[in-house]
């Protein structure tokens, strides 16, 4: 098993010898492509580029077309001429349609979106097939799953149907699938492409972010873990069998991190051939000018927007914090992230104002009305301090509103203001109105002290940006950052905080001295802090980390060459 440690000491090397000139077509099939709803979406869109220069248009990233003419997709730019116009020419069944056209990323690669048409109502059979063959517990399915099978049976017709129509060595053509959501995707391909080399890629493991999200405790019992128990317990028995099958039958099964690889070996009762962290695009990061006056904007309408919601003026010095991610509040750790914030009020400078922004999607149901109010025109003093920009269909339930309620009601958070933002910032949420990655370098400092993390793409993404972060050792992110620098915000831009099942306290009060500590620092101070933190996500390139791709499409090539040579003797 490949090790992300030497991923720093790597020349940017092309890939394996062999492996590009081998592949005739290399498919890579998530519900993320052109559909930016995850941190899935970061992985692919941004080592799209290392791939296409390596593969260029033998390279087909296939997404769900979940799109259409009042909601078009604002990634997608459709080109019914690639691939020989095989949308128009391709004979798919079930009713199955598909677009041609191009990812709107660096590196522009070639993309189909497929519409399954009437697959599902050809699930059941199938469903069945997959039991008989792979054992996949079907029975149990509910929420997205039928959705997702789905999707990932179409795109593995589609798979098959572009190989013949361009006429590719079915041998030569490597089948990738990201996550659970396209396993029988991967496991249909194995049916009706046999000599396909497949490769499966596990972001993080149902049973694992399962076990966590219901506030069981993971770490401290984690080697007397059974899956097939605990998806039984935890009434995830479809989405975990699908998930083991996939990854058992795999040519090549790969994940994230080492700390994901464990929790496969434990909770999947299989060790991935590869690991293969994830890296970041530098060309996502815009040059000196435009990052300077996307500091200047983006922090210009944070204060504003805060000074609205608060009826208090903010500095242009306010110290900004932020966290980001999915809405896991335990997991991604939000609950540490809030407690952390009281236990610094007592460490901060007096007269010191600190901003904390909680960008994380809710379940919104529109822009607060009276601040687009403010916004728009300044007219006239709020009735009382709000720390929400978005109503929300649950904000009595919202695990963070009430945090955040209860904290205030306690008489904490007076110093360190809270700002909720739940809604994705895709530059047209109604009231920041500027892009996630826009806004990044607004910030002073991150924190996501998450208890569960397969990799981290929101502290990478950060210190990509040059703002400091502090994650956690129970992050594959984390996990790299220890195993190659010296662990510290002056050192290389990122904290790493220990967390454990026993020690929430020690990591709150870890948290709020380190991050008291840099809002102390003067101009140099900072400076320095974010130049490292430059430097830290150049080793986390993509040139650097492609090679653990490439390493893992030339042990599926290999292994489906010798399961293939195994069926013929």
């Amino acid at each position: 098993m490949s090790n992300s440690k030497s991923a720093t000491k790597a020349p940017k090397n092309a890939p394996a010898e062999g492996t590009a000139s081998s592949i005739d077509l290399l498919f890579e099939s998530s519900w993320e492509v052109c559909n930016k709803i995850g941190g899935i979406y970061a992985v692919l869109s941004t080592k799209a580029r290392q791939l296409k220069e390596q593969f260029g248009d033998r390279l087909i990233f296939i997404g769900p077309d979940v799109w259409d003419e009042q909601n078009p997709s604002p990634y997608f730019k459709e080109k019914k001429s690639l691939l020989k116009s095989a949308s128009s020419k391709l004979e798919l069944p079930w009713g199955i349609k598909i677009r041609t056209g191009r990812w709107d990323v660096p590196g522009a690669p070639e993309v189909i979106l497929v519409n399954p048409g009437d697959t599902a109502s050809h699930l059941d059979p199938i469903y069945g097939e997959m039991w008989e063959k792979f054992r996949v517990d079907s029975l149990h399915a509910y929420g997205d799953y039928n959705e997702s099978c789905t999707f990932s049976i179409a795109a593995a017709i589609v798979i098959k149907a572009v190989s013949d129509y361009l006429k590719a060595d079915e041998s030569k053509v490597v089948a990738h699938f990201d996550e659970w959501q396209t396993g029988m995707g991967l496991l249909y391909t194995r049916l009706i492409m046999p000599a396909a080399a497949t490769v499966f890629t596990a972001h993080a493991t149902c049973i694992g972010r399962s076990i966590c999200g219901n506030g069981k405790t993971l770490y401290q019992y984690f080697d007397g873990y059974n899956g097939d128990q605990m998806a039984s317990e935890l009434n995830m028995q479809s989405k975990h069998s699908l998930e083991k099958a996939a990854a058992h039958a795999a040519d090549c099964f790969t994940t994230v991190s080492r700390v994901t690889a464990r929790e496969a070996k434990q909770l999947l009762d299989i060790e991935p051939q590869v690991v293969t962290p994830n890296g970041f695009e530098p060309d996502f990061v815009p040059k000196t000018a435009k990052y300077n006056k996307l500091r200047k904007d983006g922090r210009s309408r944070l204060l504003k927007v805060a000074s609205l919601l608060y009826n208090e003026n903010f500095s242009d010095d306010t110290f900004l914090i932020a966290t980001s991610g999915r809405h896991e509040y335990r997991n991604k750790g939000i609950d540490l992230f809030l407690d952390s914030l009281t236990e610094m009020e007592g460490k901060i400078e007096d007269g010191k104002q600190m901003l904390a922004f909680i960008l994380v999607p809710g379940w919104v149901k529109e822009p607060k009305g009276t601040l687009l109010m403010d916004l728009d025109f300044e007219g006239h003093d709020r009735p009382e301090p709000d720390y929400l920009t978005h109503s929300l269909f649950n904000e009595d339930s919202d695990e963070i509103c009430v945090r955040v309620r209860d904290l205030k009601a306690q008489g904490k958070l007076q110093k360190v203001k809270v700002v909720y933002v739940p809604d994705y910032l895709d530059g047209h949420d109604g009231i920041i109105n500027i892009g996630y990655y826009d806004l990044l370098p607004s910030f002073d400092l991150t924190l996501f002290p998450s208890y569960y993390e397969p990799w981290g793409y929101t502290p990478l993404e950060s210190v990509a940006f040059g703002v400091p972060t502090v994650t956690t050792d129970k992050a594959g992110f984390g996990q790299w950052v220890l195993d190659n620098f010296k662990n510290g915000l002056a050192s290389c831009g990122v904290f790493v905080v220990s967390r454990e099942d026993t020690n929430y306290l020690e990591s709150r009060d870890r948290i709020a001295d380190a991050a008291a500590a840099y809002s102390r620092l003067d101009a140099l101070g900072r400076s320095k802090a974010r130049n490292a933190a430059f430097l830290t996500a150049e080793k986390a390139n993509w040139s650097y980390f492609i090679r653990f791709y490439d390493r893992a499409f030339e042990t599926a090539l290999k292994r489906a060459a010798k399961r293939i040579s195994n069926v013929e003797c």
